[in-house]
Formats: structure tokens, sequence, C-alpha cells
């Protein structure tokens, strides 16, 4: 079903609605064309296509995979081309995950192992690729294979094809009723304890076979994941100015940040505490790069800033350790309002006006999103709009 030159004749059936057409266009033989659709439609599990009077013609089925392969291969069309025209004709889906994975490990032996294929298969169809594109696609360094820019662009496109097509299965999958693919979602430390809990619990219960993953990291971490198309959306705090051009944000709410202390604190209870009598104690705030801890830095400006800091984004090790102690922590208010609300917290009446910072999803440009993950993403919406 990755055949990429299956793909291509497939699309250039539906196209052109014609077997001759499409052999003509596909540079094979009508019995070429005949066959290559034949094995495609054994693959994708029936009928793709609709033989007439006419010519050829989708159902429903080949409807869908028509438009998720015209997607992949208008993506991987402009990676191959950016390194040679002629790869356009010649790549096979074998030699562009051999480059994916070379890519990743800058190893031959490693990417080999990664694909559970004999080291010479893999540098073959290495060798295939810059044969065909005549150059070379890594340099060869004494510590390993370093991907060209071109390379790096190709493996990019290869990877956001192939998602392309996951999401193909999901859809087809889903006109038979049954369920495929999975749903990747990269989580922010807010939205991990105050939106994605009651969207997924409302998700379950529509969709309860649908294979949800969950990822946490950094925000540089899973933007790079989100790029390449290992995750399909990430939810937590905006960045202003958007850091790439490929990515797209949608506005859910704004947070502010709060300042929080054990009920038993000396501060609790007290009203308009001066950022003069913060310097003093432990804190824990999350770790340098955050927006949060960008606001956080901004309350000390003219004022001495505290000695004593552990970096974390966790309102669990935070609760653990300032419901007992002294110290104080920085995080957001909307994470911190059911530890506040039980009374195992208290939040700290600061003399400082938080600037607000915006909280919702992101995703790849021109993305479309398969049922299952719209579903996902509308339960996103009101969970954050219901929030509290």
């Amino acid at each position: 079903m990755r055949n990429i030159r299956h793909l291509r004749v497939f699309l250039a059936a539906v196209r052109s609605g014609s077997v001759s057409k499409s052999a003509e266009a596909s540079l094979v033989s009508q019995p070429a064309v005949t066959q290559a659709l034949a094995k495609l439609e054994g693959g994708y599990g029936g009928p793709l296509l609709m033989r007439t009077r006419a010519g050829i013609e989708t159902n429903v089925r080949g409807a869908v995979l028509a438009n998720r392969v015209a997607r992949a291969l208008a993506i991987l069309d402009d990676g191959l081309m950016q390194v040679s025209s002629r790869l356009v004709v010649t790549a096979t889906t074998a030699q562009l995950r051999a480059l994916v994975a070379v890519r990743d490990a800058e190893n031959i032996s490693r990417a080999a192992r990664t694909l559970g294929l004999a080291q010479p298969t893999v540098q073959r169809a290495i060798a295939q690729l810059e044969q065909e594109a005549a150059r070379p696609l890594f340099e060869r360094t004494p510590h390993g294979l370093v991907p060209t820019r071109p390379c790096q662009r190709l493996a990019q496109a290869v990877r956001l094809a192939f998602a392309e097509l996951d999401q193909a299965d999901a859809e087809l999958a889903e006109l038979e009723g049954k369920t495929a693919g999975r749903i990747v979602v990269g989580a922010l430390p807010l939205s991990r304890s105050v939106i994605l809990p009651k969207a997924l619990t409302a998700f379950r219960t529509q969709r309860p076979t649908q294979a949800v993953i969950i990822l946490d990291g950094t925000y540089e971490e899973m933007l790079g994941a989100l790029r390449r198309g290992d995750i399909d959306m990430m939810v937590g705090a905006l960045r202003d100015p958007l850091p790439v051009s490929d990515i797209v944000q949608e506005h859910l709410f704004d947070d502010r940040l709060a300042i929080i202390a054990g009920r038993h604190h000396p501060l609790a209870g007290k009203q308009k505490i001066p950022v003069s009598a913060l310097a003093g104690p432990g804190w824990l705030v999350p770790r340098k790069g955050t927006p949060t801890r960008a606001q956080f830095d901004s309350l000390f400006e003219g004022h001495p800033y505290p000695q004593c800091i552990i970096e974390t984004g966790s309102i669990l090790l935070m609760r653990e350790m300032l419901r007992n102690g002294e110290g104080l922590g920085c995080i957001s208010s909307a994470q911190a309002a059911a530890e506040i609300t039980n009374g195992m917290l208290a939040s700290l009446d600061i003399d400082f006006e938080w600037p607000t910072r915006p909280i919702g999803i992101s995703y790849r440009a021109g993305w479309m999103p398969t049922a299952a993950q719209s579903v996902l993403l509308d339960f996103i919406r009101e969970a954050a709009a219901s929030r509290g």
C-alpha cells in the first residue's frame, strides 16, 4: 500500500479516467497499469475504481484514497524536485524509507537495524538514490553520515507524505466502521492537567477503540515532531512570534500565572505582597526558554533575583514540595486551580499585574484531520471553553 509507483499509476488513472492515458503518463505499459491497480486494490482490501463505458471512475473509497494520494505526492514531489527531477520518476518506497532511516541514524548499520534489513541493502538504496540524483545526499565524516540540506528537506517531505498515507488508512477504515491508525498529541504542561483529561474522557465515549498517544516534552522537541508529522497536534502555550512559518496556531483562551505556596505559608492570606518580599524563599519555576519563565523573570526586574531555584513545570512536584514547606512556586493559574480549590495550596496576592499568555492548539499548515482527529479537536475546544 506504500508502493509509490503504484500510487502514481492510480492517481494518473483517476485524473485521466483511462488506463491507456495512465500508462502514457506513467511511462509504463497498459498491462502494467492494470496489474498495478489490481495490486493496489488488493492491498487496500477492496475496489477503488469503477470501470464504465466512459472510462475509469472512483468509488467512494477510491475518492478518499485519491485525495490523500494527491496530497502525499504533491509534498513528496516537491522534496524530490529539490534534489533532482529524475527522482520523481525513479525513487522507490524502499529507497525513501532507507533515506529517512539513515538521515535519522546518521549511520548505515543503525539505520539497517531500525528497518530490519541487511546493511548492504540499505547502503545500496542510498547509493541508487545518489546515482539517480547525480549528487551526494550525505557527507561522509569520521563521526557518521551527515545529511545535506536537500537531503534534510527530502527526508522531511517523505515523512509528511507517508503521514498523509497513514491518514488515508484511517479514513478508509472509517468508511467501513472500523478503527485504524492512532492520534498523537503533543501535550505541554498546562494541557496535561487542565484541557486534555476532560477532552479525552469525552472522546473515549465516542471513540472507545481509537488509539491515542499523549507525548510530553519541551516545546522545541514537540515542534520538531509536529513538523515531521510524528505528532498530529500540540496543545499548550502558544508562541509569539511563531518560530516557523509552516505551523498554524489556534487560540483557545488566555491564561495568567500564579505564585503558589503551602496554605500555612507565612505569606498566605496577606494582601498586595511586594515583590521585594519574594527573593528570599526557595522557588520552583519552569525552565529557561519557556514563556512562563520569561514572565517570572520579568517579575523581578528592578528587584533582587531569587538565588535558590529548582526548574520544573510539574504541579504535582510543586504541590508535594510546597504544601509543608516555606518555598514558593510559579505556574499557570489554571494548572494550580484544582490544588488551590482542594485546599492543598494557596495562591498569593502579589502586588504585580501578570500579563496574559495565549493557550491553544498548534498543527501543520494545510493539515487535513481525519474524522477521529476532528472529533478530538472539537472536544479539546469544548474542554478549553468550559475549563473550571
